[in-house]
């Protein structure tokens, strides 16, 4: 009765507008001082939230993603792509994706991805006769690959939350993110296949597809950078987010000369109010969970699934459809902050890699980036094509199921998450 309470008390507070952090933090105060606990957790949980080496990638992966964002390197890579495979079957829309795929191995930021390849995007495939709606809902789907494919903020914060391998987590998306782009490559050629007013793009010459490689091939070499790095070992996910700034300020200031003062004042201004929002959700988050914690909360909800739920097909059935309605309310890294802690004690009782969970449960979370009415993606391509919200939302429905599909295929073949991390 205890838990049922908490939850409809905190569902109850972010209903009527608290913002999360302070909904979290404030509930999980409340239950501190009303379980006779002592008030000095909350400074202490507030200051042990901040106190994590790893969690300082999180900042530097949102400035490099800021820096390229505002070097304007997503007009390079879409324009490499394009004469490239522009001209196959729905060329634009693969391109497109292959661009949110290439930006999203830099970034780790399902936003900066979405906005930087929407600007470019969105007009060249309305002109060349691809449905309005079918493309806002490629470009919303397409910038969540943002926190699929390595880097990955959300990950960053699930590996803190779970103590278990950021690397291994990094690597574990690397194929689902490729199935993913895939399952979004076919989905697009047979779209425009069939599309009424859909027009071919011209075969570009080789002198265009060399010189925009050119353009884009440094952006390109940092994204192997990072990654080969990380899965090389040399460098930890926090220093490669480190090096990936480093490198970006290289690339859109020194090679590419596309960055000035008042674009890094801007890029490093929305950096920091970022950071400080995800920050803040995860201190309060914190808070919460300590509360609930020595409230016995987590422990008799995994009691709870491993005396009724003996199935982990279930139990991950379970888990999906309970993300998918809080995605309609939650934004994606709340969802995390809050189920995580609960869940992650049912695991190991049910026998459900911890790894393998965290793709499962980042896809899921791509899912609701893509469900009104609080889908950030959407917002964010309803604010790059200034289109109507009703516009974003009926576009996103094929390509949220080609991702429930995806779910599918990692649970029926768990391999393709955990090759790359412990066979390869």
């Amino acid at each position: 009765m205890t838990t049922v309470f908490i939850l409809l008390a905190l569902f109850g507070l972010l209903l009527i507008g608290i913002p999360v952090a302070f909904a979290l933090a404030g509930l999980g105060f409340g239950l501190l001082v009303v379980g006779g606990f002592s008030p000095l957790m909350l400074p202490q949980g507030l200051l042990s939230a901040a106190d994590s080496f790893v969690l300082i990638a999180v900042p530097l992966f949102l400035l490099m993603s800021n820096v390229l964002l505002k070097g304007g390197v997503g007009r390079d890579l879409f324009a490499a792509v394009q004469s490239w495979v522009g001209h196959w079957p729905g060329g634009l829309a693969v391109a497109t994706i292959l661009s949110c795929g290439i930006f999203a191995a830099i970034s780790g930021s399902s936003v900066a991805t979405a906005a930087t390849i929407g600007t470019v995007a969105i007009p060249e495939m309305t002109a060349r006769g691809y449905p309005r709606r079918f493309v806002l809902g490629l470009l919303a789907a397409g910038g969540t690959l943002g926190i699929l494919i390595p880097p990955s903020i959300p990950m960053i914060v699930f590996g803190v939350i779970t103590e278990e391998s950021i690397i291994s987590l990094f690597l574990a998306g690397v194929g689902p993110g490729l199935i993913l782009i895939v399952l979004f490559v076919l989905y697009s050629m047979v779209f425009a296949r069939f599309a009424a007013d859909y027009e071919p793009s011209p075969k570009a010459g080789w002198d265009e597809r060399w010189s925009t490689l050119r353009r884009a091939s440094p952006t390109i070499l940092l994204a192997v950078l990072v990654i080969a790095g990380i899965y090389a070992g040399v460098f930890t996910p926090t220093e490669a987010a480190a090096i990936g700034f480093l490198g970006a300020l290289v690339v859109v200031g020194v090679v590419l000369r596309t960055l000035d003062w008042p674009k890094l004042r801007d890029a490093v201004m929305e950096a920091m109010t970022t950071t400080v929002a995800i920050l803040l959700i995860i201190a309060g988050a914190k808070v919460f969970g300590k509360a609930i914690t020595l409230y016995r909360i987590p422990q008799d909800i995994s009691v709870f699934l491993t005396e009724h739920v003996s199935s982990p097909a279930f139990f991950v059935l379970l888990v999906g459809l309970v993300l998918l309605v809080m995605g309609l309310v939650l934004e994606a890294l709340s969802m995390m902050l809050i189920m995580v802690p609960v869940l992650s004690g049912a695991l190991f009782a049910l026998g459900i890699d911890p790894i393998w969970f965290g793709v499962f449960f980042v896809i899921m979370v791509e899912c609701a980036l893509i469900t009104p009415p609080v889908g950030l993606n959407l917002y964010v391509i309803q604010a790059v094509g200034r289109a109507k919200m009703g516009e974003v939302s009926s576009g996103v429905w094929p390509f949220l199921v080609l991702m429930l599909a995806s779910v599918a295929l990692i649970y029926l073949l768990p391999d393709i998450a955990l090759y790359i991390p412990f066979k390869l």
